[in-house]
């Protein structure tokens, strides 16, 4: 971390840290605004353009991309030079201001002034009121003087351009170009040069809006960056920026390649379609020398293994980028190959997922151009091969369902009920849930030869939105189950907004409305009777007041009241996590704990919300103050969102984004979500790292819509990978849907290209959906199918899980017993009582003693894993390190006793290979007064198939000759460490001994004596 620059000590934080961090780094640069003249100014041009709201927007944008910005900015060699290139890209000289720009566009030899007088007298001589009135404008315009013409520079182009910008269809009437031919082309290159001129001016409020908010990210990432190193915290990118900037020193680089040359040989990147062009650098470092230069090695074959997909790259939020993928692929070729080395680019084509009509359906929509463009390489046909030979399979693609005519209203009828517009979307899930419910066990999955269950089933759309929360709402009132959405925004789940309601009572319990939220949450349970009756005609009385005037005729009034007074006696020495976790785990107002009674009413989904909020909760103390007003404020202004496991072990209908199903698979897949496509506004045009803000569109210069033009291009492309993955989700069956708004689904949204794609191709199929009544619709749709020809293969064959859901046991819903306080850990090796002094401390070797045991403990440690016939010399050589401070005469009597003990055949066992050394132990073992914490280090342990033989070196001169004169604390010690090993080994017999290492003698120590002196505290 040193040669990285960061404290030894850093940590990582997570993204929820980091974007807190972000916010904290804007508020200080808002109020820095006000002493730093530039800054302030730089905060004046960019409020200029944009409201409170798209000021935010702005700098969240800048906070998502600091990295990006600051490489744009240290790459360009500081703000200044930034500021430069970001001008010099939109064709700006670097001292143009608006009134150089017009300056240089009115004189007469900035244009063919003559001819354009000639156009002028042509078209005031015609007869065309629109004709003379461009003559009129553009003579007036030329008689002007140029201070004149500057002033008047917009309504001179207004004659040649629309309000978009674009040159106007009409420059001179039909009958004024068929008599002048030539007045067309004169007209047309002035209105082409002022084109320019104000594509010119356009990119100039980009450059100057651009430089305001740069300076203002430059601050952002200052004010970001300290406060980073004042808590000494990394964020996940700066690990992947600072190994790369590492790999970059030259004067460290050499040496971490030196070190990893020796344990690096093969390199493995997965998913690497999805790597970010930052993490190539690093394995582009890494590597560097893989196959050429002093790294390469010829005893050894280096490789480079990467498994990556191009048409599954989906994650370009994450920078990941297809193209950056091709070069590297074609870099590491071409270093192999330089090297002498074999490249083999191998072709993964066959699916072990999905049946032949899905990898079919697949081929055939991505073999037309309109869907292949940025999916499918050039010159490289796409082509499955099924593994699944013979396995029944089916893609349906079922017509769309479109807006009901509307019937007229009368236009005189009382508006005295609100009129509901009719939801396509909506009535889409609704028929859906009932044809999944109509699925589940009743149509056989051919395949695994049983019923469809709810598991097999996988949901998947582009965005969450309505859809989503109707499609789950209809599911679970069929009663199907379903798992819930994949990701869903903590602060918008009832379980969640009840525990802040709870919190914000306790903060101010005469709020009302936050009093009325809490009765009426499955923590208290208060229907709306019960809360009238508190809430009406209680005059000036709060609501607080209220319900303890009320718990006095009212049992269960006074339950709650009390409960929460109990609370509220508790909220000001209570930590949040400590506070929430009780209410959730002690008994509320109906006597069962707050999670069964939130479970009961919200159901098992509210289960994921509930841990988030309490993983919250901790995570807060870690570094804020343990206060539940910071909490909430925190939890509140985040927008914490939870990413849920939706694996198929749940016997759930899953429903999820296609980004969240990557890496899953389902035998039912179902596309609902087919007909939009994104929306590409965005708050920035990046290109490559340089930022560039037009604060409105029509300030869009060339270069800012060849950006945007790019940009919608990798967007487009993006779509389609999606949806490439999004269909090799399934492995037998795919089925299609979607619904129209008021217009037909665009032509190269999902729907068509599937339905384009397999038009031909597929069985024209009538497909009716009466259920639920009245919301259902027909028409013609597309089915492709195949029938099981092989035997069917059940769960444990395909590798399937089957239904992973049960009941919870009632155990794991009550409190935890308390935890018996555990008593002073007993160290076996350090006895309370005090060891007999063999030698007096006064004495001139008092330090000598402990010196010589540590020396043989270690030479006894590390010789019996070395060869025999190297021993002696190893041995030696450590004694005579001047650390030591051993004369000769005391290292040869060390040296004597140690290799007498190795050599000596009566210890064979004890060194035999597989015995260990040093080895640490720890467990709780029965102790007089009851379970005892034992923790220390076995010299020796040798375990055979029937017996286990725990020695202990002992070093005291003289030893004792009779085991009976052995000190009772080595007793102790050993009848504990016999204790700890028996509940290892409970079917073998523990022996124990002492090697006296002044002899050598080893000495065995009597079980029943080992049972007298068991271990005690």
């Amino acid at each position: 971390p040193i040669e990285a620059g960061l404290a030894p000590h850093f940590e990582v934080i997570d993204e929820r840290s980091a974007a807190e961090l972000v916010e904290t780094a804007r508020d200080d640069v808002l109020r820095h605004s006000r002493k730093d003249d530039a800054l302030g100014a730089a905060l004046a041009m960019v409020s200029e353009h944009v409201d409170e709201s798209r000021f935010g927007e702005l700098m969240g944008e800048l906070g998502r991309e600091r990295h990006r910005l600051e490489r744009f900015i240290d790459g360009a060699g500081g703000l200044g030079k930034a500021v430069a290139a970001i001008r010099a890209k939109l064709r700006l000289a670097p001292d143009d201001t608006d009134l150089k720009i017009l300056a240089r566009a009115v004189p007469d030899k900035a244009f063919d002034a003559k001819a354009l007088r000639g156009a002028a007298n042509i078209l005031l001589e015609s007869g065309n009121k629109g004709d003379l009135g461009r003559g009129g404008s553009i003579a007036d315009w030329l008689a002007l003087d140029k201070a004149g013409r500057i002033d008047g520079f917009d309504d001179y182009a207004a004659v040649f351009l629309t309000g978009g910008g674009s040159i106007r269809a009409t420059l001179a009437t039909k009958p004024i170009r068929e008599e002048n031919p030539e007045i067309e082309d004169v007209l047309i290159l002035e209105a082409s040069r002022i084109a320019q001129v104000q594509d010119l001016r356009r990119a100039l409020v980009t450059a100057d809006a651009t430089a305001g908010l740069l300076r203002l990210g430059q601050a952002l990432l200052d004010a970001y960056a300290a406060s980073k190193r004042s808590l000494a915290r990394l964020d996940y990118e700066d690990l992947i920026l600072k190994t790369a900037d590492l790999l970059d020193k030259p004067n460290v680089a050499p040496w971490i390649l030196f070190k990893l040359d020796g344990g690096l040989d093969h390199i493995l990147i997965d998913e690497a379609q999805d790597t970010s062009p930052q993490q190539w650098s690093v394995v582009a470092k890494l590597a560097e020398e893989f196959f050429t230069g002093e790294g390469a090695r010829p005893d050894v074959i280096r490789t480079i293994f990467a498994v990556g997909d191009t048409k599954q790259s989906i994650f370009s939020f994450q920078h990941a980028d297809p193209e950056e993928f091709r070069r590297m692929r074609d870099h590491f070729a071409g270093k192999v190959v330089d090297g002498g080395g074999t490249w083999r680019p191998v072709d993964l084509d066959m699916s072990f997922r999905s049946t032949e009509s899905v990898l079919g359906a697949v081929d055939k929509v991505f073999a037309r151009p309109e869907a292949a463009r940025g999916v499918v390489e050039p010159g490289a046909p796409l082509e499955h091969f099924a593994f699944r030979e013979g396995h029944a399979g089916r893609v349906e693609v079922w017509p769309t369902i479109a807006p009901r005519e509307q019937e007229e209203e009368t236009p005189w009828s009382a508006p005295v009920a609100r009129q509901a517009g009719d939801d396509p979307s909506a009535r889409l899930a609704l028929v859906l849930a009932a044809e999944i419910e109509g699925w589940i066990g009743k149509e056989m999955l051919e395949s695994r030869g049983r019923p469809v269950r709810p598991g097999d089933i996988m949901v998947l759309v582009r965005t969450r939105g309505g859809f989503v929360e109707s499609l789950v709402r209809a599911l679970k009132d069929r009663g199907v189950p379903v798992s819930g959405v994949d990701r869903m925004v903590l602060t918008e789940q009832i379980a969640v907004m009840d525990m802040i309601a709870l919190g914000r009572f306790l903060l101010l319990p005469t709020d009302d409305l936050t009093l009325a939220t809490v009765l009426k949450c499955p923590l208290v349970g208060f229907d709306d009777d019960d809360l009238f009756r508190l809430a009406w005609d209680r005059g000036n009385a709060s609501l607080w007041q209220r319900l303890g005037e009320e718990a006095k005729k009212e049992p269960r009034f006074e339950a709650a009241r009390v409960w929460l007074t109990e609370l509220l006696n508790r909220v000001d020495f209570t930590r949040p996590y400590e506070l929430y976790a009780e209410i959730l785990s002690q008994p509320a107002t109906g006597g069962e704990n707050g999670r069964r009674r939130m479970l009961a009413r919200l159901g098992p989904d509210a289960d994921d919300p509930i841990d988030e909020f309490l993983n919250l909760a901790f995570a807060h103390e870690r570094g804020h103050a343990g206060s539940l007003e910071s909490f909430l404020h925190w939890v509140e202004a985040g927008e914490a969102t939870i990413k849920r496991d939706l694996e198929q072990s749940r016997d759930q209908v899953r429903v999820m984004t296609v980004h969240g199903s990557k890496g899953l698979q389902a035998p039912i897949v179902v596309l609902p979500d087919t007909t939009s496509k994104p929306r590409v506004a965005p708050a920035l045009l990046w290109n490559g790292d340089m930022p560039l803000w037009p604060p409105r569109s029509s300030y869009r210069d060339a270069v800012c819509e060849a950006v945007l033009e790019d940009l919608k291009r990798r967007t487009d492309e993006e779509y389609r990978r999606l949806l490439y993955v999004a269909m090799t989700r399934a492995e037998d069956r795919l089925h299609i849907c979607g619904s129209e708004g008021k217009r037909a689904p665009v032509e190269d949204c999902w729907y068509r290209l599937i339905h384009d794609g397999l038009a031909g191709e597929g069985e024209e199929t009538t497909f009716e959906f009466n259920r639920p009544r009245g919301q259902g619709w027909s028409g013609q749709g597309l089915t492709l199918r195949n029938s099981q020809e092989a035997d069917p293969k059940d769960d444990q064959e395909t590798g399937a899980r089957g239904p992973g859901v049960r009941e919870a046991e009632d155990w794991m819903l009550r409190p935890a017993p308390p935890e018996p306080a555990p008593p002073r850990p007993l160290a076996p090796s350090r006895p309370t009582d005090a060891e007999p002094p063999v030698v007096s401390p006064v004495g001139e070797d008092s330090g000598r003693r402990f010196q010589r045991g540590i020396v043989i403990h270690r030479l006894l440690e590390i010789l019996p894993d070395l060869a025999p016939e190297t021993r002696l010399e190893a041995a030696g050589q450590y004694l005579a390190r001047p650390v030591h401070g051993l004369d000769e005469n005391v290292r040869a009597q060390i040296l004597d006793e140690v290799m007498a003990v190795i050599g000596d055949a009566e210890f064979g066992a004890i060194f035999a290979p597989g015995s260990r050394a040093e080895v640490p132990i720890a467990g709780l073992i029965d102790g007089p007064d009851g379970p005892l914490a034992v923790s220390g280090q076995i010299d020796r342990l040798a375990v055979t198939a029937d017996s286990v033989l725990i020695v202990d070196y002992k070093s005291n001169r003289p030893p004792p000759l009779d085991a009976g004169d052995v000190p009772e604390i080595y007793w102790r010690q050993m009848a504990a460490y016999r204790a700890v090993i028996g509940k290892i080994y409970p079917d073998r017999a523990i022996r124990c001994a002492l090697l006296w290492t002044d002899g050598p003698r080893l000495m065995e120590l009597a079980g029943t004596r080992l049972d007298q002196a068991g271990p005690r505290p």
